[in-house]
């Protein structure tokens, strides 16, 4: 894009700056990744710089293979379908909050919101203690529900929040004008409200994705043996014998 030509040079000279200084953050917030990348090529089987050669055995090299041990790829599969699940159900759970909350006359808004955001404020490990506690009495520990709904409770907040400043700019006056012209409240919403919110929507599930997909500390305390997620299997790897795989 062209600089305005009425820009002075110490404009100019900001201007760029603040590009280039925003670029060297961004390089350092994802050098560590670049570091760890070839690490997952290397032919050895401990960690070492420079390489002493080149190997894919940490992909589809059998039992030591990303893609061929089937603890690597059942974790993954388990992540991704409780993530899924997850995004479904918080982004449904979210987004009816937010537009009930967005309300003006609903009592005790604060309050509400105050407690639907929690899970972002409490430490993660006052939650997992607590979901533990409480799974113990209902009998959810151990179960594929349990970490759906505890995953849900983790990342609703974030669609809330998402939403909730997405109707922050939403003219209620076209929901009454619809109405006005006949429609029905479910085809106002779906055609009116639905897609004027729907950044708001589409951004917070993916923030609630996330959230589900990286979780580890309530998992640790509320997973069984056979609920191993990608994350937990990362830290049993990292725990219990340190593989290159984790790289891959």
């Amino acid at each position: 894009m062209a600089l305005p030509p009425y820009m002075t040079v110490s404009e100019k000279v900001s201007y760029y700056g603040l590009r280039v200084f925003v670029g060297l953050v961004l390089l350092f917030l994802i050098a560590p990744i670049l570091a760890i990348m070839p690490l997952s090529f290397n032919s050895e089987i401990f960690f070492s710089y420079p390489m002493p050669g080149f190997s894919t055995r940490w992909y589809t090299g059998g039992d030591d293979g990303f893609f061929t041990n089937a603890r690597w790829t059942d974790s993954v599969k388990l992540s991704v379908f409780v993530a899924i699940a997850t995004t479904a159900l918080s982004t449904f759970l979210g987004t009816l909050a937010a537009l009930g909350l967005s309300r003006s006359n609903i009592p005790g808004r604060a309050a509400i919101m105050a407690v639907l955001i929690s899970p972002m404020i409490v430490p993660v490990i006052i939650s997992a203690i607590g979901l533990f506690f409480f799974y113990a009495y209902t009998g959810l520990n151990g179960t594929l529900l349990g970490i759906i709904l505890a995953h849900t409770a983790l990342a609703t907040p974030f669609v809330v929040i998402t939403v909730t400043a997405t109707l922050m700019s939403f003219d209620r006056t076209l929901m009454r004008a619809g109405a006005s012209l006949g429609g029905a409240p479910h085809t106002v919403f779906f055609k009116i409200v639905m897609p004027l919110i729907l950044p708001g929507v589409i951004s917070g599930a993916l923030f609630a994705f996330v959230t589900s997909f990286d979780e580890v500390i309530v998992i640790l305390f509320i997973g069984g043996p056979e609920q191993r997620t990608l994350p937990r299997q990362m830290f049993a790897g990292i725990r219990e014998q340190i593989s290159p795989t984790i790289t891959a």
